[in-house]
């Protein structure tokens, strides 16, 4: 019988002491937590700044585009020079096939309707305003 009671507070210790690692990672957990809201909040009334100069300054708020739209944007800007559709696709990690291409050269046409790409040459999409580069 004493073997079992040696046993059972074995474990009651081993318990103990995990229960107590858990209640540290919960602080930890809450304090993060707390950190990662008030960032929220901070990032939301400066959002919320940037609207009410864009609305008095009559600019009006940016446009966001898709996650895709943006992606090919990033991928002409690391590029640094002008790519075409299937340069672009490649460049995102996708086939070259047509149907591939097709959707992205339209995604690019789109860019250049609302003039944030330019087409200087049929097929071939460039920034309107590339980032200059600062020699090293």
């Amino acid at each position: 019988m004493r073997e079992l009671l040696d046993k059972i507070e074995s474990r009651q210790q081993l318990v103990h002491e995990t229960v107590d690692e858990l209640r540290e990672q919960i602080a930890r957990l809450a304090e993060q937590l707390a950190a990662a809201e008030d960032t929220l909040k901070r990032l939301q009334i400066t959002r919320e700044t940037v609207l009410e100069l864009a609305a008095e300054d009559g600019t009006g708020p940016p446009e966001t585009l898709p996650p895709g739209y943006r992606a090919i944007l990033a991928a002409i800007e690391a590029a640094g020079e002008g790519l075409r559709a299937k340069d672009v696709c490649r460049a995102l990690g996708l086939d070259a096939e047509p149907r591939h291409t097709e959707g992205t050269r339209a995604k690019l046409k789109r860019l250049v309707s609302r003039g944030i790409l330019t087409e200087p040459e049929r097929g071939l999409f460039t920034l309107t305003n590339p980032t200059p580069v600062i020699p090293g």
